[in-house]
């Protein structure tokens, strides 16, 4: 263990022994405007992304029907995260979330490296999601004449203004957009069934096993573009932690948060995995693209009008829901981290409103870099972007799962109490999720074309990380410091 780590357990014994938990100081200020339905629909929300909308053609072309096996395993180790960060969450809410967790069990360098990373994932993530927002709405010909970069700097500051109002209304868009989203799904399951039910014709195919068993079978493209598509498929369960973050604005965390993380599972299965079993029951793996929504595929087969408009309306609500995720997500925890001396200053700053904006002009700031990436190589700019933000999903999830390793080990010394709601099997549970994210990482080198090329960025990121380290670790010995005497007083 670090000696920052060591030092954050010497500080919070005193706090265990008086029964109170050492808190965030940048938890100071929030409203608890978010209500329990906020929550709810905001896990629905991280659960249903572009990932599935999109994103899922072109890798049921590549991985055949074997896809759900991918997303079911990926699933139930993103699981197993969000139930970790849901146990440190009822053990002591923050809207500093796993940066806050980091810094108490890993130190100020954990937490450093936590939040940084994660403002890596987001803001680059914010760049995917303006890019795709802006290519969607090229999809009707009335936007078409409109340059990308424009409406891509429109779409950024619609998301901006909303969050810079309140968390509340933050909280009502996430809510809206997940009900489109969620209705949006089980309209096309509901036809999907109906189909293959009455083995309605789909562009010249009886639906059925036969589209499986008659076309290379469930690993039609054998097993390595399975394990080679899972990088994008844990790009798809990348909000999922967003609800270790909302706690911190709620009222009764120990109430909604437990419910949340619980119906995660069942919304794999149903929306991820049973969409992709369904699709492949429906058409051919091979008639399925990368650059069209396959639910998107389907329904134009069977002549429904305007698939393409309502479908190519939810992808770009579902990328409108994202960006507005990765604003409100980094305004917090670059408020935690900035308390703690580790991000500028200005980032710390509240509005009367009870909103963090300096933290979301920042990502917001990192965002409009995007807007100018979308001027110089609008091809480019989606997948350029994607690659990096997968880094720091990977590195995110094993911070949380290593914290919740300490927080284990310090709960059986009897230095902390776990709550009743816990991570099953640990600490198996994290030692085996931490494995697989970074077999993850080892597999991407055999995608020579995206995979490769992300991962020659891991010694340029480390070597960023390292010289912002020695520019902030004075301020943040500083402020550890000043919060240990006023602790002390």
């Amino acid at each position: 263990m670090s000696k920052d780590a060591v030092g954050t357990a010497q500080a919070a014994a005193p706090h265990r022994a008086t029964g109170t938990l050492p808190a965030d100081a940048g938890d100071a200020g929030y409203s608890k405007d978010l209500k329990p339905r906020h929550i709810n629909m905001i896990a629905i929300g991280g659960a249903i992304g572009t990932g599935l909308f999109l994103g899922a053609g072109g890798r049921l072309r590549d991985a055949g029907p074997a896809l759900a096996i991918a997303y079911l395993v990926c699933g139930v180790f993103a699981f197993f995260v969000v139930r970790a960060l849901g146990e440190l969450v009822l053990y002591r809410p923050s809207s500093g979330s796993f940066v806050s967790y980091a810094r108490e069990f890993l130190g100020e360098k954990g937490a450093y490296v936590a939040g940084w990373m994660y403002f890596l994932n987001w803001s680059t993530t914010g760049i995917a999601d303006i890019t795709a927002i802006a290519l969607y709405t090229h999809y009707w010909s009335m936007f078409t004449s409109i340059p990308q970069w424009v409406l891509a700097l429109i779409a950024l500051a619609v998301v901006l203004a909303v969050n810079l109002i309140s968390v509340k209304i933050f909280g009502e868009m996430e809510f809206w957009f997940a009900i489109v989203k969620v209705a949006t799904l089980v309209g096309f399951m509901l036809i999907g069934v109906f189909l293959l039910a009455t083995q309605h014709d789909v562009g010249g195919h009886t639906p059925g096993l036969g589209m499986i068993t008659d076309h290379g079978g469930f690993f039609a493209q054998g097993l390595m573009p399975v394990i080679v598509v899972m990088q994008g498929v844990i790009f798809s369960y990348a909000a999922l932690e967003l609800v270790g973050v909302a706690a911190g604005e709620t009222a009764e965390p120990e109430k909604v948060v437990p419910r949340a993380v619980n119906s995660i599972m069942w919304r794999v299965a149903l929306f991820y995995v049973g969409s992709v079993v369904l699709l492949a029951l429906l058409l051919p793996g091979s008639l399925y693209s990368g650059d069209e929504s396959p639910f998107v595929t389907v329904l134009s087969k069977i002549g429904v009008p305007a698939a393409g408009d309502v479908m190519n309306l939810v992808v770009l609500t579902a990328a409108m829901s994202s960006l507005n995720s990765g604003l409100y997500s980094t305004g917090r925890i670059l408020r935690s981290m900035a308390t703690a001396g580790s991000a500028p200053k200005f980032t710390s700053v509240m509005s009367r409103s009870q909103v963090p904006y300096g933290g979301i002009l920042l990502t917001c700031g990192v965002c409009v870099l995007g807007v100018g990436l979308n001027f110089l190589v609008p091809s480019k700019a989606f997948e350029i972007v994607l690659n990096v933000a997968s880094l720091g999903i990977i590195s995110t999830w094993v911070i949380i799962m290593v914290c919740h390793l300490v927080f284990v080990r310090r709960a059986r010394s009897g230095l902390v109490s776990r709550p009743h709601f816990r991570l099953p099997g640990s600490p198996v549970t994290e030692v085996v999720t931490i494995g697989f994210l970074l077999a993850v990482l080892v597999l991407m080198w055999n995608d020579a074309e995206v995979g490769r090329k992300t991962l020659f960025l891991v010694p340029v990121i480390a070597v960023m990380l390292v010289a912002g380290w020695f520019g902030v670790r004075r301020r943040v010995g500083e402020n550890a410091a000043r919060e240990a005497a006023r602790t002390a007083e």
